[in-house]
């Protein structure tokens, strides 16, 4: 049984870390050439482009540090090596993403029937949300809007992972509301979406126990 006592060593964390790293993006990717709605941050993305017409990369990296700014606040102390380690996941991140959106788009995933574009984008969705049970319980660095969640669950919401998911959806919800009073045109959102704001917690908890099962939450809130 884990206790908050029990820490995994420094090798094995590191591998969860690159596991968790390549099937978020594999996740996000399948998703993403799905067009069948995914993550509820990257629709919100999406829509903020669409408003202001910017390029949707870049809203996620500005996205990305503003979270990781408002991570800095959360642990209530400045911790750099934090800082500097969430900006570095959004780079891979997003080179994997590109990657794997390539070969999918290849394999003709955007071109199937809508019923098929639909399963895969839900697949998409649960595979990067078991990703992010995986390297939150590593906890060497990640996403900032998962490090985000990660810093609720353990610090604010006494350990509840799908509390935690949904506090964290509020502000992306929020921006997908003001844009479309601006534009009045919804982007991004669809099964998929739905999907992930209803499940990424529940399906979190359930990897925290099911897979990797010997990885344990080595959290703390600061390196």
């Amino acid at each position: 049984m884990e206790t908050k006592h029990q820490k995994n060593h420094m090798s094995y964390r590191i591998v969860a870390l690159i596991i968790g790293l390549l099937l978020n993006a594999f996740g996000n990717a399948l998703s993403v050439a799905a067009n069948a709605g995914s993550g509820i941050w990257t629709a919100a993305a999406v829509n903020i482009a669409y408003w202001i017409h910017g390029n949707v990369g870049v809203i996620l990296l500005i996205v990305g540090v503003l979270s990781a700014l408002l991570n800095q606040i959360l642990i209530r102390k400045v911790d750099l090596p934090r800082f500097i380690g969430e900006v570095a996941f959004i780079s891979c991140f997003s080179y994997f993403i590109d990657l794997f959106v390539g070969v999918f788009t290849k394999w003709g995933i955007p071109t199937l029937p809508l019923v098929w574009r639909m399963v895969l984008s839900i697949l998409g969705v649960t595979i990067f949300a078991c990703s992010i049970s995986i390297y939150q319980r590593a906890n060497l660095i990640m996403h900032p809007n998962d490090d985000t969640s990660n810093i609720l669950r353990f610090m604010y919401l006494g350990g509840r992972a799908t509390a935690s998911q949904f506090v964290d959806f509020i502000p992306p919800i929020i921006m997908i509301a003001v844009c479309y009073a601006a534009t009045h045109q919804i982007y991004s959102v669809n099964v998929g979406t739905l999907y992930s704001i209803l499940f990424n917690g529940f399906i979190i908890a359930a990897s925290d126990k099911h897979i990797m099962p010997h990885l344990y939450h080595n959290f703390r809130a600061s390196h």
